[in-house]
């Protein structure tokens, strides 16, 4: 998959694409659903199936001091799309020029004129252009007014009504990362950097690889059992594991962060990057009256995550390290 980061002086190669517009945040199935059908058109166009999407995420541009709420970094978000099959990502830059295009302006100079698309696909609940002045219909009839072709995609709902991101932020929330998967269609994931820690987990003989989930809506405080893969290096593949995501209480108030100790396991992963998928939750944060009682739960909690990551169901396979 071919990452391009702006809309002007794109190859030949990459324009013309049959591409699903959004922030796919999650790549929830929803947006598998949008892209699916931008994936038909782009066969039946002989076309380069591509996604236009927008970082920061344009609710982070206009309200920088909310609390974190995106479920997927644009690391992870990558990851996801180039799995789907996305040929060409238009990560577009939402900054105030491109805040400021008029809906017209926008499918004119960016969807026409920039990137040459020959075919659009959004949800029914698409908006777009300044002040959100555009939507789907919108959308539609400059497609024919400016000639590339526009599909209308339907809403997703699944066992636990519409799937959304909203959804999905909630579940995750209240720790109930399978019920977020069965709206993802795959493990809820966080991607990143290891930085180095303070090394407490290594003198306790639980060595933790530590990453930051900086602006992002963090899942229930607690203990997990988790699958990892490790993305780069001489370490990397698929490894089973249990992490912790909070503020580590028993060594007092610190930045919220996620710290992962990966099972028969033996390396160094400073500085590589991680995809750790979210499988079940264990159990809340504790601070415990001793070290020796906090490695017993370690213990019991390993355990327990061993037990879970054994029987996961085949719909859920660990593919390729991938999700089933």
């Amino acid at each position: 998959m071919r990452t391009l980061t702006f809309w002007t002086g794109l190859k030949t190669e990459d324009r013309g694409a049959s591409a699903a517009i959004g922030n796919f945040d999650g790549v929830h199935l929803g947006h598998q659903a949008v892209i699916d059908i931008a994936r038909d058109r782009a066969r039946a166009l002989g076309a380069p199936l591509g996604v236009i999407t927008f970082e920061p995420h344009p609710r982070e541009f206009f309200h920088p001091e909310a609390p974190p709420f995106r479920l997927m970094n644009a690391e992870t978000r990558q990851h996801r799309l180039e799995r789907l099959g996305v040929e060409r990502l238009y990560q577009l830059p939402f900054d105030g020029r491109l805040a400021a295009l008029t809906a017209e302006r926008f499918a004119r100079e960016v969807l026409v004129e920039g990137l040459g698309l020959r075919h659009a696909v959004v949800g029914r609940d698409f908006r777009f252009g300044k002040g959100r002045e555009g939507d789907a219909a919108m959308l539609e009839r400059f497609g024919r007014e400016m000639g590339f072709g526009v599909t209308i995609a339907e809403l997703v709902h699944g066992a636990h009504g519409e799937v959304s991101s909203t959804s999905i932020r909630k579940a995750l929330s209240e720790g109930r990362p399978r019920e977020a998967a069965a709206m993802l269609g795959h493990w809820h994931r966080i991607d990143g950097e290891v930085y180095g820690g303070d090394r407490r987990g290594r003198e306790l003989g639980y060595p933790t690889a530590n990453m930051s989930i900086d602006r992002l809506h963090p899942p229930r405080f607690g203990i997990y059992a988790v699958k990892v893969e490790v993305l780069t290096g001489p370490h990397a593949g698929c490894y089973d594991g249990a992490a912790s995501v909070g503020v580590r209480p028993m060594f007092g108030n610190n930045q919220p962060n996620l710290e992962t100790f990966l099972f028969d396991f033996s390396g160094d992963l400073y500085g590589e990057h991680l995809s750790v998928a979210f499988i079940e939750y264990l159990r809340p944060e504790a601070k415990f009256d001793s070290l020796e009682a906090l490695v017993a739960q370690m213990d019991e909690d390993c355990a327990r995550a061993r037990e879970i990551l054994a029987r996961i169901e085949p719909g859920w396979s660990w593919r390729d390290c991938a999700d089933g």
